[in-house]
């Protein structure tokens, strides 16, 4: 099958362009850019909408093992296919967690039996996310892992942790951490300051986010293992990490899209789809991670999918669990920092899905010849209010409910297959 794109405004985040052309598909690959539509060929008239590499999503978590109830494989696939995210990369905070190759293998199957997207999964670095015991670190690696991660349970053992890095430095495996002092973020769920101080809630300084960096920035100088830090949120932890990437380290770094679109300010009513962890950063803070996108420090902007019940929601903000779902609000929240934040599509793109699929080996997050056909067709100025209970999540805890967005998906294609018709759904 052949499709072929035209009147399309191409988004190359790998060349950096934003132009006019056309993408001829065949056989769930990109073949060949702004050539004539040959015989036999499927045209697909884009109207002038924004045709870019599918988003890879680097870090959601899905339910499915062990609380399906707030998301499975098939509602986070659906999701992400509304959402132009064509390749999800999942957390290992499951029930059990990502620690074996068998659950490893369990989740692939039914992933690939439930989801119109592509799944990739990360495995926990140590035995049930602990901080104890090193995972099978080997056996996941060929058992399809991408990289190794224990999530937001930041081990404190650091000698357990130095081990697990330097074992992973001989396989060539990429190690995910959550920069953050343990100790000094426990129980907290505001950025310290005069306002949380204000609103009465339990507060944790933006250093503790710098001194957890700097301590994995240690063992990744001792180990030499490449690294990904999941979120940096506050200036503090920049010049650091512009140090360590000036010196050599293979160090990468991510920041959820709530983070570069929310601050502290948005807690004031006490509302808990506003609570995450790490906490919301105050005005400064979000706008030194913005220009830090811009500039290419950060490397990787993320949804961070964190579907919670209303149970568990429900509840003051203290007591609340931290998180929100994202698969199907990270385009238009990001469409922010295009109309708002004046930054252009193709360094949008490069943070959404080029640089995710780099660093982790995926082929796909490009435009150029021999690549995936995995592409989202979306309008960026498309203005609408968001329903959360319009969201294919099972969960509906978005901080963006009721709020005013643009940016709409309008088609997405998985290995040149649509997966994902906006026409369909309205009709």
């Amino acid at each position: 099958m052949m499709l072929w794109f035209h009147n399309a405004r191409l988004i190359d985040p790998e060349g950096g362009t934003d132009t006019i052309g056309s993408l001829l598909v065949q056989d769930g690959t990109i073949t060949e850019r702004d050539g004539p539509c040959p015989k036999g060929a499927q045209a697909v008239d884009c109207a002038g909408k924004c045709l870019a590499p599918g988003i890879v999503d680097m870090g959601v978590q899905v339910g499915e093992p062990g609380a399906q109830h707030k998301e499975s494989l098939r509602t986070a696939g659906l999701a992400a296919a509304r959402g132009g995210v064509t390749t999800i990369v999942m957390r290992p905070d499951t029930d059990p967690a990502i620690d074996t190759p068998e659950v490893l293998e369990y989740v692939t199957r039914r992933a690939e039996a439930r989801t119109p997207v592509n799944i990739r999964a990360m495995a926990a670095l140590t035995r049930d996310r602990a901080g104890r015991e090193m995972a099978e670190i080997s056996f996941l690696l060929d058992a399809g892992a991408v990289a190794f991660t224990d999530g937001d349970r930041v081990s404190t053992d650091t000698k357990v942790l130095s081990r697990c890095m330097a074992y992973a430095r001989g396989l060539g495996a990429l190690v995910i951490g959550h920069p953050q002092d343990p100790g000094l973020s426990q129980g907290a769920c505001a950025t310290s300051g005069k306002f949380a101080s204000l609103r009465g809630l339990p507060a944790v300084s933006p250093m503790a986010e710098r001194m957890g960096f700097d301590r994995d920035m240690g063992l990744v100088e001792m180990t030499g293992v490449r690294y990904h830090a999941d979120q940096i949120t506050v200036a503090r932890s920049l010049p650091a990490l512009e140090r360590a990437k000036a010196n050599g380290l293979d160090v990468t770094a991510g920041i959820s899209i709530h983070h570069l679109t929310l601050n502290e300010l948005d807690v004031g009513s006490y509302r808990s789809f506003f609570k995450f962890t790490p906490p919301l950063r105050s005005e400064d803070d979000r706008r030194a991670m913005v220009q830090a996108v811009a500039d290419g420090l950060i490397d990787v902007i993320c949804s961070m999918h964190t579907p919670q019940d209303e149970e568990s929601k429900r509840l003051p903000f203290e007591e609340a669990a931290a998180g929100a779902v994202g698969l199907e609000t990270l385009l238009p929240a990001a469409m922010r920092l295009y109309h708002s934040e004046g930054l252009d599509l193709p360094r949008i793109w490069r943070a959404l899905s080029f640089n995710p699929a780099q660093r982790l080996g995926l082929a796909s997050g490009r435009l150029s010849h021999g690549a995936p056909a995995d592409l989202v067709l979306f309008d960026p100025d498309a203005p609408f209010v968001l329903d959360r209970f319009t969201l294919a999540s099972k969960s509906k805890n978005t901080p963006y409910d009721g709020a005013r967005m643009e940016g709409r998906v309008l088609a997405t294609y998985v290995g040149g297959a649509c997966v994902f018709d906006a026409a369909e759904v309205a009709a």
